[in-house]
């Protein structure tokens, strides 16, 4: 029997489910280990997967893609990495269907990275390539015997296929070069820290929600269920004792059909399986059944120890105590998700807290690595790539110029938004991560030409929008959509002056322009858009005090104006916050503003002390701006707390219009 007992193991991906789990056990049971992981924190990545080896001498944590060749063969040398356990892949089949490329250039080319890092360095001893019991394909339901190890590869998904396409790399190097690999093929996994977009875990947080089980088709699919700890335990073996060149199959002979599985769940949280299941559409394929032969992994000495009864009670104990352990994750309880291949895992939370960034554990704990830019690979595809319509508009205009100081690329699209065929040519041929969108109409000079001009108006605010959102959803691409706050006007439950804003949840309850209308009416839709990310901007004021989009220009120009306390948006500064919203994957509705209010006549209060001494202005009433306006104007305060809890450094309205407008036009004595 081969024996190999590692010194520096190279762990991929172990910040997401399996993998956290045989990382944490490999270092709690083997102190004379050193143990590495490299993830980069994608969607379904949590550091706090890793808490239990966070103190632990002999862990160290690199976030970083395995695309990356510099880094990889950085840390293969500087590490003196001698094991590798492969796990890093994207596995979720529904993604597959929907964003099939990013599981070949994860599942594919991240393997053959690997593969060509250890030919290249000569140093390691194991390279174990973790892949899937679907590279079989579906087993037949009246079969008796389970795949074995030398059965075809009969693949049915862009998923399976590309895990397939892996073990064929690995093979090819363990047969061309000597490398000393070892594949393994596993059945379904369940148990804590899992994403919730697996079927287990879905349910739970869906039955503690009080909402139906999704099942899809008739759910007589068969599946096979293994605790995560007993496949943590397979894992450890095959690293010690696995021959080289080897497959094996970790896996169960215990069967359940998809709806037993359901109904198993629904009893222990007492619900009533008829009410409480509800048959969804199938996926496009969905295999009806797989069943391994796992007698070669028992005769190396392993055994499933955890019954099913016991493994699910303790998975539904772990996530009733821990429900918001993945933060946000309604997208992924949708009974067919897809969710958005960009970087973007949990990693603020590596200490359990939800104040404390990542960059505060790495500055202060050296077993946290984030690679310079040196090592970020030259030849690679850059992180992100961002598509922004709204090239002529003034909030698309500076979004090109932030991509430009910042190193985005960055492309401005071609295509109209309600010309759809033109969108989705656009994303062909530009293949961006992410999609902006700064279109519309708003009217100039003002709101008031959509009074006049209400099919234009709804062309572009509502069809338009609408459509781009929808073909982001089918390319599977977040869409950062800068909307508006002037859907709303001060009430009796939000009273001017009272500090008490309109939040994210709130309806709208201004009508008084067609534009806010138009506004109102495409928020609402989008809600229903999970690839969506919405940020109510009100009232935009910029540095740059020439132009006339700016609140502050127009102001400074009017004869007479209204002296109201607004929420209001400086976009010096929320712009380039937008840009890490779309980096940390955030969606949903956000209101885009600073905390707080200020009034029309404080804000030319500061421009008469800052800009012009000589500056003086009339006011009027509401009534009387009534007379010399078409459409009503919407007067507000936006809570913007969730904003400010996502990005604590955001400044108030009043310090923000100072630091990143007032000041800097004094100091460079613009006007």
């Amino acid at each position: 029997m081969a024996s190999h007992t590692p010194k520096n193991i190279l762990i991929t991906g172990a910040a997401g489910f399996i993998a956290s789990h045989v990382a944490n056990r490999m270092i709690r049971n083997y102190p004379d280990y050193k143990v590495v992981v490299l993830d980069k924190l994608d969607y379904c990545s949590n550091l706090k997967n890793l808490l239990p080896s966070k103190s632990c001498p002999n862990f160290k944590f690199v976030k970083g893609d395995i695309g990356s060749a510099d880094l990889v063969n950085y840390l293969l040398i500087t590490e003196n990495i001698d094991t590798i356990m492969h796990f890093a892949a994207q596995t979720h089949v529904d993604n597959s269907f929907g964003n099939s490329f990013e599981f070949t250039k994860n599942n594919i080319y991240g393997t053959h990275v690997l593969l060509e890092a250890c030919k290249v360095t000569g140093r390691v001893k194991r390279f174990i390539h973790v892949s899937t019991d679907e590279v079989y394909g579906e087993t037949e339901e009246d079969a008796v015997v389970g795949n074995h190890e030398a059965s075809q590869l009969l693949p049915t998904n862009p998923y399976s296929a590309t895990k397939a396409g892996a073990e064929m790399l690995v093979m090819a190097y363990g047969r061309s070069y000597g490398l000393p690999v070892i594949t393994t093929r596993g059945n379904n996994v369940y148990g804590p820290n899992q994403f919730p977009e697996k079927l287990i875990p879905k349910f739970i947080l869906l039955a503690m929600q009080g909402k139906p089980l999704p099942i899809h088709g008739d759910g007589s699919n068969v599946r096979s269920y293994l605790y995560c700890e007993d496949v943590a335990e397979a894992f450890e073996l095959i690293l010690h004792k696995g021959e080289v060149g080897h497959v094996y199959n970790i896996g169960t002979k215990k069967e359940r059909r998809v709806i037993d599985v359901a109904r198993d769940i629904c009893a222990l949280f007492k619900k009533d399986p008829e009410t409480c299941i509800k048959f969804v559409d199938n996926r496009p394929f969905n295999d009806q059944r797989y069943f391994l032969d796992d007698q070669k992994l028992k005769n190396l000495g392993w055994s499933e120890r955890t019954a099913w009864e016991e493994g699910l009670k303790k998975t539904i104990e772990w996530y009733t105590k821990n429900p918001d352990w993945w933060g946000d994750v309604s997208g992924a309880l949708l009974p067919h998700p897809r969710m958005l291949m960009m970087p973007g895992g949990v990693e603020k939370f590596f200490d359990g807290s939800e104040d404390e960034k990542s960059e505060s554990y790495g500055s202060t704990n050296p077993s946290m690595l984030v690679p310079s830019p040196r090592f970020a690979g030259s030849q690679q595809k850059p992180a992100f790539k961002f598509l922004i319509y709204g090239r002529t508009g003034w909030i698309g205009g500076l979004l090109g110029k932030l991509c430009e100081k910042q190193g985005i690329p960055y492309e401005y699209g071609k295509g109209r938004l309600q010309d759809r065929a033109s969108l989705v040519a656009d994303i062909l041929n530009l293949k961006p991560t992410h999609v902006f969108n700064a279109a519309g109409v708003t009217g100039r000079p003002n709101v008031d030409w959509c009074e006049s001009h209400k099919t234009e108006t709804i062309r572009t605010n509502v069809a338009g929008t609408l459509t781009l959102a929808d073909v982001c959803r089918e390319h599977g691409l977040l869409m950062i959509n800068y909307a508006t706050g002037c859907i709303f006007e001060y009430d009796a439950a939000h009273p001017e002056g009272s500090g008490i804003g309109f939040k994210e949840e709130d309806k709208p309850n201004f009508t008084g322009s067609f534009y806010s209308k138009t506004k109102a009416m495409v928020e609402e839709l989008l809600r229903e858009f999970d690839n969506v990310c919405t940020l109510r901007v009100r009232m935009p004021i910029s540095s740059d005090l020439n132009n006339p989009r700016n609140f502050i220009t127009k102001i400074s120009r009017y004869s007479k104006v209204v002296n109201i306390p607004n929420s209001m948006t400086i976009l010096d500064e929320l712009l380039p916050i937008s840009i890490e919203m779309a980096k940390r994957n955030l969606r949903g509705i956000w209101n885009f503003t600073n905390p707080g209010v200020v009034s029309h006549n404080e804000i030319l209060e500061m421009y008469r002390d800052y800009i012009n001494p000589s500056f003086k202005w009339t006011n009027f009433t509401l009534e009387e701006q009534a007379k010399v306006i078409v459409a009503p104007r919407s007067n507000n305060e936006m809570d913007a707390s969730k904003l400010k809890n996502e990005f604590p450094e955001l400044l108030s309205i009043k310090e923000s219009l100072i630091k990143y407008v007032f000041e800097p036009n004094k100091k460079t004595g613009k006007n």
